[in-house]
């Protein structure tokens, strides 16, 4: 009886020998002060981290996020200029909680009031540009709903585009959501021009504005993105930051305190920093494909470009291998895929793309053939 518990003991010691490495590796390797979060890869929209990421809450401000995604899209398609006058109703300029004070009957220009909304989350003009993109706010949420189901965000219902959730039922997102949008919005170059600012002035310098994103004066590498908070949603942000290359968006919801959001959000940031890295590779094809019955017998390629989130220090573990097709009958038209191009990390394929003629090879005539072979007999 002794020997066979003597067994069983060793048996389990065995097993949890072999297994507690394999659970150290899938453990988070920390906890945040948040209700959620979530950890994402900018460029290839990887999670790093993710904590309770698909529950629905309110997200205060942070809804801007989306408001911003389509003001800018509007922008950006030609829709609404920068240098255009936004008019301010009574509605917009009845709206509370942070403000720029617009009157009714005030004119801004595009550009001004999207400042007063990324730098210090103005609700005011929020609403101003949405009833100016879309003629009502609640035409404008329409569209925040619509682009939130195209985007892929499940756990999202918007009612307003401020995030101010006094008088709201059921106005709520995810942190992952959040991270979708966020990553969506990034695709706007001048949003980061904007929510990297720390102090400006609208009104010719008589108002002042202050990022309400302490992350861009703190911490190294912050870049955006946007902050929220209320009774309701305690302090949520997504923080952007980028070093190396790496481009992060890390999203903190229901914190109980601004700075615990902060700090929240720069851990989150920290280990991404220091635990991942992205490779880029910009193909630049050695060799070609042979083309026969071509007016030349090759046709160069093209891969374009590859990025891979990796661990830190694997980048130079990667090794590329181009396979061309042979004998490729002509015509070969720019675009035709002429053969594969995969990626290896020690030994394992990441990924395989296709290499595409980077050039028109046209099927020979009879005159240039005759030529050509004409030529030949003469070098004999």
């Amino acid at each position: 009886m002794m020997k066979k518990r003597i067994k069983c003991w060793i048996a389990v010691g065995l097993a949890l020998l072999f297994c507690l490495p394999a659970a150290a590796e899938n453990q988070i390797p920390f906890d945040v002060n948040a209700k959620s979060a979530v950890l994402m890869d900018w460029n290839t929209g990887t999670v790093l981290y993710s904590k309770n990421a698909d529950q629905a809450l309110p997200p205060a401000s942070v809804t801007k996020v989306m408001t911003l995604l389509l003001i800018m899209e509007s922008i950006d398609s030609g829709n609404l200029p920068l240098d255009e006058a936004v008019s301010v109703s009574e509605y917009a300029a009845s709206m509370g909680g942070s403000q720029v004070f617009l009157e009714p009957g005030e004119t801004m220009t595009a550009e001004e009031m999207l400042k007063c909304v990324i730098i210090a989350s103005a609700n005011d003009a929020a609403v101003a540009l949405a009833e100016k993109v879309a003629g009502s706010e609640e035409a404008f949420v329409a569209r925040m709903n619509e682009r939130a189901a195209e985007l892929g965000m499940h756990n999202t219902h918007f009612e307003n585009v401020t995030g101010l959730d006094d008088d709201t039922t059921n106005h709520m997102t995810s942190a992952y959501d959040i991270a979708l949008m966020s990553r969506e919005l990034l695709n706007h170059p001048k949003i980061l021009e904007y929510s990297g600012i720390w102090m400006d002035t609208i009104r010719g310098g008589e108002f002042g504005l202050t990022n309400t994103n302490r992350l861009i004066r703190f911490y190294p590498g912050a870049t955006g993105l946007k902050t929220g908070s209320t009774s309701k949603a305690k302090f949520c942000i997504s923080a952007t930051a980028q070093r190396e290359g790496l481009h992060l968006i890390a999203v903190i919801m229901g914190s109980d305190t601004r700075d615990t959001r902060n700090e929240a959000a720069k851990t989150l940031l920290d280990w991404g920093f220091a635990n991942y890295s992205v490779y880029n590779h910009t193909d630049e094809t050695e060799g070609s494909a042979s083309v026969i019955g071509g007016v030349q017998n090759t046709c160069r390629g093209d891969a374009g470009t590859y990025s891979v989130l990796l661990p830190k220090g694997k980048q130079k573990a990667v090794t590329v291998e181009h396979i061309y097709y042979e004998n490729i009958p002509a015509p070969v038209h720019a675009g035709d895929t002429i053969g594969i191009v995969r990626y290896y990390l020690e030994g394992e394929i990441l990924t395989e793309k296709p290499i595409l003629s980077g050039e028109d090879v046209e099927r020979i005539g009879f005159a240039e053939l005759f030529l050509r072979m004409f030529g030949i007999y003469l070098m004999k």
